[in-house]
């Protein structure tokens, strides 16, 4: 390792001015944990279209484009939520990409 660049490396993150964690204002903090919660229960709501399609054997309604597309865009948001390690996005992509794989093959199945 360059011991000269561990002093620059220090210095950049002296002046990256980053945020505490949890947040000293209150409803930033109360921000923080709803949508860490909406991260986890957001994609719950495709739960109803994956029972409703597997009930009803018939997907027929249902865009193979649309959904496709739904799980690529997740996809890029967990690549942004590793890249800037922010667990809510990283969760919540996952989670949607998760259900909207699910829906994409009972897509192909019905």
């Amino acid at each position: 390792m360059n011991h000269h660049l561990h002093h620059l490396h220090q210095r950049k993150r002296i002046y990256q001015k980053l945020e505490e964690y949890p947040h000293p204002n209150r409803k930033i903090r109360l921000l923080d944990n709803i949508i860490i919660l909406i991260a986890i229960f957001g994609p719950l709501a495709n739960v109803i279209q994956i029972i409703k399609i597997f009930i009803e054997k018939n997907a027929s309604g249902l865009s193979f484009f649309s959904w496709s597309a739904y799980a690529l865009f997740n996809f890029i948001w967990i690549i942004y939520g590793l890249a800037h390690k922010e667990k809510p996005i990283f969760i919540s992509g996952s989670l949607w990409l998760l259900t909207n794989i699910i829906i994409l093959t009972e897509i192909i199945l019905y």
